[in-house]
Parts: structure tokens; sequence; C-alpha cells
């Protein structure tokens, strides 16, 4: 019986359908893994086919493809390297599960599938996924892993039913988003979780941006009486290797580096900007186009830009009109130095004028309101998409959730672009960062 082992957690960032390129990620991984002898490398939630792959899960076609991936993959390692434990959508009976494999010797040795489907806020599994059912733990190397699949944390039923069965370490796999307050909520679920079985527990999250939501890793271990034993790096990829070694009939992790948290506003700000950062790379844009108005909001959306993307792939636009005070003229143009970003300036005062003149048989005199302001927000937002189009750069929206969320904004005027990287912060706390 071995009384020693040695788990690799890699917290990697996938894409969504990009399967080769996913599989290359965990390949990687294991090679590194390999170097320094471990045992098993973990991986997150769905990382074969990325997560979350929504439709695309349902195409028979990608099912197959991914399939065959996993095959090849768990072929490779009979190669005498570590085994892995990965997520990948999977067919069993006819139905589709979310589902965690341990590929090793060159099979796919073990299969478990997510039980607890959330269905709540980003989240729409139990459309696409059935839902599996409790299992017991996965015998490895003498050690039997209790393996769960994200939600499957949260419920005290899953767990039970493993450590009922024999478990000695819980592995939890998971695709878990940023939310501002959702790290401690992780740690009070996992607390919580240990606290039921008196048995550590391996946590591995995903990290990256994935359309409108971003994944901010944090992976860590906990031991058998709830101490941190380690905790892996925020918003990076990172493979954290820990040592396990049995005492008495429990398994216990040796210590290793504790990242600590990131404070509110910084973990924010790093969200931000790796979601942009993975946007615009994974939609395979050259770079990103912003109108720069001499607003907080405008300005804040260009520094995330610049250090998602550096300073040669942002391009910055001022758009000045009769009303665009001397003051937003200087400060955009401060912005853009401090940025070390070029600002070029395209005045719509001419094309306000021809509007003026068309509309003015057909307003019949009408008092000047909000009409011919949001005019002068479309001929900006058409100005964007016009250099968008001819130089492939995506337009950045600037616009906060305090404005989308009582409408203070121009349909089709500065609600123009591909991504709002505002979008989910309110402008007081546009401020504060």
């Amino acid at each position: 019986m071995s009384d020693d082992i040695r788990i690799a957690i890699a917290q990697i960032n996938t894409s969504v359908g990009a399967i080769k390129t996913n599989i290359d990620k965990i390949w990687s991984a294991r090679t590194q893994a390999a170097l320094v002898d471990a045992d098993l490398v973990v991986f997150g939630e769905l990382t074969v086919s990325g997560y979350p792959p929504e439709d695309l899960v349902l195409k028979p076609a990608f099912q197959q493809a991914v399939e065959d991936a996993v095959t090849e993959l768990a072929q490779e390692t009979a190669d005498g390297g570590p085994a892995v434990l990965i997520g990948s959508p999977w067919r069993l009976d006819g139905a589709l599960y979310n589902a965690a494999l341990l590929l090793d010797e060159g099979e796919i040795r073990a299969v478990r599938t997510k039980s607890q489907l959330p269905n709540y806020g980003v989240f729409d599994e139990k459309r696409v996924f059935a839902a599996g059912p409790l299992s017991g733990p996965i015998l490895f190397r003498d050690v039997r892993l209790g393996v769960m699949i994200c939600e499957d944390m949260w419920s005290g039923d899953v767990t039970e039913c493993l450590d009922e069965s024999g478990a000695e370490i819980l592995i939890v796999i998971n695709g878990s988003p940023f939310e501002t307050d959702k790290q401690d909520e992780r740690l009070n679920f996992a607390v919580a979780r240990v606290t039921d079985s008196h048995l550590p527990l391996i946590y591995v999250n995903l990290v990256g941006g994935q359309d409108e939501l971003v994944f901010d890793g944090g992976s860590f271990v906990l031991s058998a009486d709830r101490n941190l034993c380690t905790k892996a790096r925020a918003f990076e990829e990172e493979l954290l290797i820990t040592e396990w070694r049995r005492v008495s009939d429990a398994w216990v992790c040796g210590g290793g580096p504790i990242k600590s948290a990131l404070a509110i506003l910084d973990a924010t700000y790093r969200s931000l900007v790796l979601g942009v950062r993975d946007y615009v790379d994974k939609n395979g844009f050259p770079g990103v186009l912003i109108g720069l108005s001499g607003g907080v909001d405008s300005a804040l959306t260009a520094a995330v830009a610049v250090d998602a993307l550096g300073t040669e792939r942002v391009h910055c636009v001022m758009m000045p009109s009769p009303y665009t005070s001397q003051e937003s003229l200087d400060d955009a143009v401060e912005c853009s130095q401090l940025l070390g970003v070029k600002l070029e300036s395209v005045d719509i005062g001419p094309a306000m004028v021809v509007f003026e003149q068309m509309l003015a048989p057909h307003f019949n005199d009408q008092i000047v309101d909000t009409t011919e302001e949001n005019v002068q927000a479309r001929t900006r937002g058409m100005i964007l998409m016009a250099l968008s189009n001819k130089f492939g750069y995506m337009v950045l929206s600037t616009g906060n959730k305090s404005e989308m969320s009582v409408g203070y904004a121009t349909l089709y005027g500065d609600m123009c672009g591909g991504y709002a990287a505002l979008k989910d912060v309110y402008k007081t706390t546009v401020f504060e960062l």
C-alpha cells in the first residue's frame, strides 16, 4: 500500500469549442507535472470542451469530436507519466453528462458525472446535461478519491455519499466564475464539506475569460481540520504541486505556497483586464477601438484595455461636437498621454449640421430635446463602427452598469461595440477604481 502521493493542480485557461487547443494545454501541464514526478494532474470543469459550452455541446458532431480527443489523450497516458483527471462532456447510455474522467495507463479508468446541475444566474446546465447519480469514490494508486464537480460541493448529499462509500480525499473540479464575494463563498462551502466528512479537500478552478464570464482561479487545498494548506494565484494560470502522505488512516497534505486573497477592488480590476484580454484574443481581433470622451468611464475602459492588450493594440478616438467643452478635450488628451496611446480626432460637427438640415422639415420647429443629443451620440457610434469595419479593431463600449440599469444610454450610439468592459460595474465602483 502506497503511503505517499503527489497531486498536481492544473489551473488553466480554456476556450469554448477549441478542443485541440485545450487538449494541448492539458498535455503541456501534464508534461510539466511529469518533471516533478507527479502521480496525478487534476484539471477544472469541462476543460476539454471549454466552459460554458452552451448549445455547442448539444451538437452530435461536437460530442464525437470531444470523445475522440479524450480517447486519444487517454491512449497517450500509456507512457508511464502522471494520470490526469479532466472535466469533459460525456455520453453514457444515450444521455449527455458533465463528467470527470480519470485517464491512466492508456485507458479511461473511471467516469463520474455531475449530480447537482445549476440552473440560475449565468448557469443553464439542466437544459443541456442530464443529472448524474450519486457515486462512490475512484480507487487510484491505493487512494480512494471522492470526485465532485463544482455545484456538487454546494450540496451535502454528494459529500455524504462519498464519505459513506469510503472516500479518503475529496477532489472538486470547478468552473466557478468571479463575483465580488465568491472567494469567501467557495471557501465556506468547502469548509462545510470538510466539516461534514472530516476529509481533506482539493478545489481546482478554471482561470480566464469566456464571453461575459471571468474565471478567477484561486484553487486551494483544505486539510481535514479545515486549515488552508496551499492556494494558487488568482487570475493567472498555475501548476500547483501538492505532496500527500498517509498518517495512520488519514491523508495529510504538506504545506505549500498560499497566495494572498486580493482586495475587492484589486480583484475587480484584474477581472476586467482578464475579461477584455481573453475576449479580444480568443475572438482573433487585432486590437480595440475606444471613443475617448474625457469622462471617467471611457478613461477607465482605456486603462483596462492598455493593461489587457498593451498600448499598441489600443486605439482611441475623440469625436468633438460644438457642445464639447474644452475641459473634456483636455482630459481626453491627458488621459491618452498618461496611457501612452495614440489619440485621433474626428469632428462630428459637420455631420450634426447635415442631420439637422435633413430632419428640419420633419421636426417642424419642435423644441430641441434629447432627440438632438441622441443624434450626436449615434453619429459617434457610426464613426466608431466605420473605423472598426475598415481596420478590424473591435469597439469597446464604455457604459457602466448603473447607466445600463436605468436606461441612461443611447441605442445605436454609446451602446455600439462588441464588448462592454464596464457592463457589470456600478458607477460608484467606477469612481473607486
